[in-house]
């Protein structure tokens, strides 16, 4: 099998990271890890979407 010959890192995995230099997409602060959100947040999150879409839609019938 024969390969050509890549100037750009593999292990950077997307092609924008890949193109540059080491030195630049080499960094040295610790990255902060996301926190999960509280189930709570997904379930208000979810009732207030689906009480939006039944008022839009009710307003919509009467209209």
């Amino acid at each position: 099998m024969r390969r050509s010959l890549v100037l750009t890192d593999e292990m950077a995995r997307h092609p924008f990271l890949a193109s540059l230099a080491p030195h630049i997409r080499r960094s040295d602060a610790p990255v902060a890890e996301a926190k999960p959100r509280p189930r709570w947040m997904q379930d208000l999150r979810e009732f207030l979407m689906a009480y939006c879409a039944c008022f839009i839609a009710v307003s919509l019938y009467i209209a």
